[in-house]
This record gives structure tokens, sequence and C-alpha cells, in this order.
């Protein structure tokens, strides 16, 4: 799972748009394409990072019971409170896109203001509570 993260989408697109043989493509590449379900994903990358699950849920504003159950694969949860998990795992932008990717959910969309907003305080390093006071502040749904 940890190799997803270590080649940039454009490239593998580009690579793709350029094969002449997709079965070559796919031998090459089927390292870095996403297969695992969110709940692999989202375990695998807190190993990755070394975070405790009690941790993530803390920083995620989600209850522990909950995000349980999500880690577990009991639970699918809707795309804020994955979005949620991603500022609690401390993800940067292109690893939330992923987690997005990978539960279903529409990727962030820089021209929507709730999306921009999100997008700054993935890059920004901003927590859960400071999104909300943003997307509040600007008369947006926050994110719990």
């Amino acid at each position: 799972m940890a190799n997803d993260f270590q080649r940039d989408t454009s490239e593998i697109l580009k690579e793709l748009e350029n094969c002449s043989d997709f079965k070559s493509f796919y031998h090459e590449n089927k390292e870095y394409l996403v297969t695992a379900g969110l709940a692999t994903m989202l375990n695998d990358l807190a190993e990755s990072k070394g975070l405790k699950r009690s941790q993530i849920f803390k920083q995620a504003e989600l209850s522990e019971n909950y995000g349980y159950q999500i880690f577990s694969g009991i639970r699918v949860p809707e795309r804020n409170k994955v979005i949620m998990l991603a500022f609690g795992m401390g993800l940067n932008l292109d690893e939330t896109q992923k987690l997005l990717k990978c539960a279903d959910y529409q990727t962030l969309y820089v021209k929507l203001p709730f999306d921009s907003i999100i997008v700054y305080g993935l890059c920004k390093g901003l927590s859960v509570i400071e999104v909300n006071e943003l997307l509040f502040e600007y008369g947006l749904s926050t994110l719990s």
C-alpha cells in the first residue's frame, strides 16, 4: 500500500496516455494503483505514519467507537468524515485525494468554496476545529 503514494498521479497518467499496450502499462504500474478498500488504506496509512488510532480519532474530532468501526470496515463514513480522518492523520493533499477516491467520493475541487477551504487547511496543517471555524466564517457547512 505504501507504494501508491510514491509516484505522482500526473506521471502515471502521462505514461498511460502514451502507452501503446495496456498490459505493459498495467504490469509496470500495478504497484502504484489503488486497489485496497478504505479500511485497509486507513490502516496502512496509520501504520506507515506511526499513528495510533486513538490519536487519529482525537485529532479528527471523531468518537473512538465510530472511528474503530470505520477502521474495521463495519461503517462507511460520509465524505466529510473521510476528510476529518485525513486531518486527523496529518495527510497532505495528494494523500487526501487518494483516500477520497478509495472511498468512492469526489476529490477536492479547488473552485468550490467548501473544498478550497479544505485544501487550504490541508496545505497549512490546520486542525479540524480551525477548518470548521473558517467554514463557519464563510457561511459554509462545517465538517461535523
